[in-house]
């Protein structure tokens, strides 16, 4: 079936497109860095703890910050705000960033200052964030490509990056374990483990409930031991035994399995609340401090409380503390550790409920906004000016936390101190002069106190380092951040949907590492690398969505709406009333319902018709109903179907197809829904139209959706043998292709390929390439090596400078190489356009000799106070020369002048190349030949290399075969042929038959062969060759790097490195005399005699064969 004759149902391909052009290539980045932008920042100023600071000095001193704003990029030179380009940053080695400001409400006296920002313009800075490329803050975001082109960038670029000091850095999608979700699995011994990573604003901790003897109990870094559940049940209040059976279950065999724990309280003298309260506070670490224990209001003033309080407040707000607790009242946090306790008991008898940890339900991705969020709240507690000699000494800082804002708060302290003369606290500040003067009040200025570079040089280090560490978190990860691969267009892309997590690239366990069923659409199922990272560095499928935070409380007053009750107006035993079930809200009891599938039908019917955010998913999982709408869940959007029969008709694609419609109206008409990975789990997805049933739920939108970006270029991938499309406009393209612009933008080559056996040059995958196609310009690429240099100033009111070639020659006559500065201007830099040998100067730079001692006349000091410094061209192995391709001149963020010189060499393809289709049959160019000893066809076509045939039974790349096929139709007729991914059936894909027709009617075989001849015999050949056009790409092949050093390193000169005289005349071993002059045996002379290391065992080895009458020479290089 060809691509036009399949009807517009089957056309819901178009929906693609404008998914796209809604959502972007790389939209889970944008979105999460805008959201942290509009949504996190303010939250994070407003958290409780952050917004008010307070200070000993003045007890009516307060501090509030009551908005932050973040502007656009801008520079400001001379004075003056202009605009920043992401390409001026790259050129001049800046970070493209923006200024953050925030609005404050602070006393000064008895009067209130209100500084506001926007329009009054009165909002104070307190540092730069660097700006994500094409979010909301880009000046490139709303350009058209004239206006991107004149800025310098490129159309297609998708964004989705930082510059930091001019270079270009991703934040990689981080995969991490679901927070606030009970997970259920083994431990070491076997033993059924239950675990809650709790993690809120303020904190952040690992709750377990294991399993020992029979017993459960609590394990918590906050205990000495692991205590008693049921004995952390009684001091939240459960009095009895059989309150705790009505809370975890009545059923017959949990009362069995609880009977250990509940003698073990027995034991333990366990019976009332107070003993309970005692028992744990017996097992609080002496050297925990609970909340509130630590400085309050600046000062460093340890409260004294009961060991008993301290268990209180254990239970309270550590151990499960999203879980949340008010007055006391532990109700809540109750029945969640019912629930926890229950799901234990079911896994003991049903080893089915256990929970896998790899299930891609249970992970979830940070992004870019959630890991600068947590960077930028740390480096907002800690700022302030630098300790002065007013403030506090380090050991206060080393021995308790730092506050919110703790150095700022100690500087407002210092600083109010010198304006109104109050006295202050000795046990923070150090003591200071009676004698300074009191200085009246309204002088004080808040801006002043207020650091700005604590966040502007944390945010900038970590992304440039791809360090994050967060000490109050215990978080320290690295690798976060890499540098962009500009390979390729492919290669950037790929880059910004790849995921990383933490597991340790050594370990050799397959679980993390397999392909999960629950992946299926989310993740990509082909593109992975290979070695130690296969498995654990994988990428999004292409339509895959990453959620981003929402509001709970307009989703709670839905659900109450729809007829949950609180879970505290109920009583226990109808929490566990047959037919009904407990529901959640990201983690937290939100209540009970009485007809959970009658709510869970509602809800999603709801979330059809716009009342609650389109990412929100409810689904039913061990009895309880779970609404999810915390960030980093994968989810994407799927057709809907009633009753086997999908929603989307052939008007609707119309109205998209002739504009009046877009991706979002078949989501507001619900007709499109996004599901994540737990709701996949309650629906019946068909793959194609002809699949759907009765009780079939919903229609995937295309089949090969299911590849990333990059798997999607290869035509045919479900022909191949499945390793062979894990590698990474050409004639037959896919649909994938057109989507992310690859046509516009390719990195490869159609090359005519015959598969045919032709010399011994082409064994173990090696090519045979014609010499004539390289001389047209196949496979022929350009290098690009940038060198700089900046101009420094010192202290001593010198700096670096760069001199005139004569000046530079007069200066080191004695030392110059004739032709040093052959290619320097009049300035002392390279010229454009110039032929680079090895050896050159590109700048002529020179550096002062004395950099401390200060100089009266900088301008006018001798040749001989400077060194010279220049930067050279080092050149490449065989002597190839390059061309100064352009030069640029500049200044950074400290006003020195910064010289580039990029320099091009155009590199044809040799011998040892190697070249790849798309279909991961990689190989080396084994031999070069002339044209005229090519094979040729009748109609004069040569081939542009020949593969051999013993290449295709072993990596089964059907795929291959079919490219061709569908190549060569693609010449013959005119057009572009498809091969998208299971697109056969839906018309997005050529089939063979269909591409045989063409190759028939245009006067070709059926099957892609052809009769060819020698081109050394000019006879025709005895067999017909499979031959037709195939989209090659070069790759970069590492040959010399850390491993060949490696190898020198161990096997000479750690093992038996020897130096021996050898003649560089007759290529034989000579020997040094006891005078130190050395002589060759056989020539009788000393005159070109050169030393040489080599092992002693190829030294050895010489000699031993000359004694056999073989006589090896060593051929030495003249230099």
């Amino acid at each position: 079936m060809s691509l036009g004759e399949a009807g517009l149902v089957n056309q819901k391909y178009a929906l693609l497109p404008a998914f796209l052009q809604a959502k972007g290539l790389i939209r889970q980045h944008v979105s999460s860095f805008n959201h942290f932008i509009g949504s996190d920042l303010l939250k994070i100023i407003r958290a409780k703890g952050n917004e008010r600071v307070t200070c000993d000095a003045d007890p009516n001193f307060y501090l509030k910050y009551t908005n932050i704003y973040v502007g656009r990029p801008s520079l400001e030179e001379d004075y003056i705000q202009t605009e920043l380009t992401p390409n001026q940053c790259r050129l001049r080695d800046q970070t493209y960033s923006a200024p953050i400001t925030v609005d404050v409400e602070y006393t000064r006296g008895k009067e209130v200052v209100i500084r506001k920002g926007k329009n009054n313009s009165g909002a104070i800075l307190i540092g730069r964030m660097p700006i994500m490329l094409r979010s909301d803050r880009c000046v490139l975001t709303g350009k058209s490509e004239e206006e991107l082109a004149r800025v310098g960038e490129c159309p297609l670029d998708p964004g989705g990056y930082f510059v930091v000091k001019g270079t270009e850095k991703v934040i990689l999608i981080q995969e991490q374990l679901s927070k606030n979700r009970i997970i259920i699995d083994t431990d070491s011994h076997g033993g059924i483990v239950a675990s809650v990573t709790s993690s809120t604003h303020e904190r952040k901790s690992k709750t377990n409930i294991v399993t020992k003897h029979g017993r459960l109990l609590l394990k918590h870094n906050a205990f000495t031991e692991d205590v008693n559940i049921v004995a952390v049940m009684r001091a939240m209040g459960v009095e009895s035994d059989e309150e705790v059976l009505q809370l975890v279950g009545t059923e017959g065999p949990f009362a069995t399995l609880l009977t250990p724990t509940l003698q073990h309280c027995r034991e333990e003298g366990v019976f009332t609340r107070q003993q309970a309260l005692d028992y744990l506070a017996s097992k609080v670490k002496g050297g925990s401090r609970p909340p509130g224990a630590g400085p309050a209001g600046g000062g460093f003033q340890r409260r004294t409380r009961s060991r008993v309080d301290e268990a209180r407040e254990i239970l309270a707000n550590v151990v499960l503390c999203h879980v949340p607790v008010v007055a006391f009242d532990y109700q809540q946090k109750v029945t969640y550790i019912a629930v926890m306790v229950r799901r234990m008991l079911y896994a003991m008898l049903d080893p089915s409920f256990i929970d896998d940890r790899d299930y891609y339900g249970n992970k979830r991705l940070e992004l870019a906004g959630g890991l600068l969020a947590l960077l930028f709240e740390d480096l907002f507690k800690r700022q302030g000016r630098r300790p002065g000699r007013f403030e506090c000494d380090a050991s206060h800082e080393q021995s308790y936390p730092i506050a919110q804002n703790g150095k700022l708060k100690r500087h407002i302290a210092t600083t109010l101190e010198l304006h109104i003369a109050f006295p202050i606290r000795s046990s923070n500040l150090h003591s200071r002069s009676s004698a300074l003067p009191a200085l009246p009040a309204p002088q004080f200025d808040i801006a002043k106190c207020i650091r700005t570079d604590t966040i502007t040089f944390g945010l900038e280090h970590a992304i440039s380092s791809g360090n994050w560490t967060i000490k109050r978190f215990r978080m320290e990860r690295k690798g976060v951040t890499q540098v962009l691969s500009r390979l390729s267009f492919i290669s950037a892309v790929g880059m910004m949907t790849r995921i990383t997590s933490q597991f340790e690239k050594t370990r050799k366990v397959s679980g993390p590492r397999a392909l999960q069923p629950s992946q299926w659409g989310m993740l990509c199922p082909a593109d992975t690398p290979e070695g130690e990272s296969c498995g654990l560095v994988k990428n999004l499928a292409l339509m895959t969505h990453v959620t981003t935070d929402e509001e709970e409380a307009p989703i709670a007053r839905l659900a109450h709406i729809l007829g949950v009750e609180p879970a505290t107006l109920v009583n226990q035993g109808e929490l566990r009333e047959r037919g009904s079930a407990l529901v959640f809200l990201n983690g937290n009891i939100l209540g009970v319902h009485r007809r959970p599938k009658a709510f869970v039908r509602a809800f999603r019917e709801m979330r059809r018709r716009g009342k609650v955010g389109e990412f929100v998913s409810v689904y039913m999982q061990h009895d309880t109903v779970q609404i999810a709408s915390d960030g980093g869940r994968v989810c994407r959007p799927l057709i809907i179907c009633d009753k086997g029969v999908p929603r989307v008709k052939d008007e609707h694609l119309r109205l998209l197809k002739e504009g009046k419609w877009t991706f979002n109206s078949f989501l507001t008409a619900g007709l499109l829904e996004y599901l994540d990975v737990n709701e996949e789990n309650n629906s019946l997805v068909a793959l194609y139209e002809s699949n759907c049933g009765p009780r079939t739920t919903h229609l995937e939108i295309e089949p090969f959706t299911i590849l990333g970006v990059v798997a999607g270029l290869i035509p045919y991938p479900h022909h191949n043998q499945s390793p062979r499309n894990t590698y990474q406009r050409p004639l037959l393209t896919t649909k994938t292709i057109e989507l992310v612009g690859f046509d516009r933008l390719g990195a490869g080559q159609n090359a005519t390929v015959a598969v045919m056996s032709y010399s011994g040059y082409d064994i173990e995958d090696a090519i045979v390439m014609n010499r004539a196609s390289l001389d047209r310009g196949f496979g022929r690429c350009i290098v690009l090596r940038k060198y700089g240099t900046s101009l420094k100033k010192y202290a001593n009111r010198t700096q670096d400078r760069i001199v005139l070639p004569a000046a530079a020659t007069a200066a080191a006559a004695s030392a110059a190489r004739p032709g040093k500065f052959r290619i320097l201007d009049r300035d002392g830099i390279a010229a454009a356009g110039e032929v680079l040998t090895q050896g050159e100067v590109l700048v002529n730079k020179q550096m002062p000799t004395n950099t401390r001692d200060p100089v009266t006349a900088p301008n006018a000091l001798p040749d001989s106070f400077y060194r010279n410094a220049p930067i050279t061209w080092k050149g490449y192995s065989g002597g190839e020369k390059c061309v100064v391709d352009k030069v640029l001149l500049t200044s950074n963020d400290d006003c020195s002048c910064v010289v580039k010189v990029l320099v091009r060499h155009t590199r044809r393809p040799e011998l040892g190349d190697k070249f790849s289709s798309r279909h991961g049959q990689k190989g080396v160019v084994g031999s070069i030949w002339s044209q005229s000893d090519m094979p040729f066809t009748e109609r004069g076509l040569v081939p542009d290399l020949i593969m051999n045939p013993h290449g295709f039974p072993s990596r089964m790349t059907v795929g291959k075969m079919i490219e061709l096929l569908g190549s060569k139709a693609a010449v013959c007729t005119g057009k572009f042929h498809y091969g998208t991914a299971f697109g056969e059936p839906a018309g997005l894909a050529d089939t063979v038959d269909h591409i045989s027709q063409e190759l028939v009617e245009a006067g070709f075989s059926y099957s892609g062969k052809d009769f060819l001849h020698s081109g050394i015999t000019g006879e025709a050949l005895e067999a017909y060759i499979f031959m037709g056009p195939v989209y090659y790409q070069k790759l970069k092949h590492m040959v010399g790097y850390g491993a060949s050093m490696l190898l020198l390193e161990r096997l000479m000169i750690s093992s038996d490195a020897f130096e021996v005289q050898v003649c560089m005349q007759c290529g034989l071993m000579g020997y040094r005399r006891h005078d130190g002059t050395t002589l060759c045996s056989t020539c009788k002379s000393g005159a070109n005699m050169a030393g040489l290391r080599l092992p002693y065992a190829m030294k050895l080895l010489t000699q031993e064969l000359q004694s056999m009458n073989i006589v090896p020479r060593l051929i030495l290089d003249s230099q």
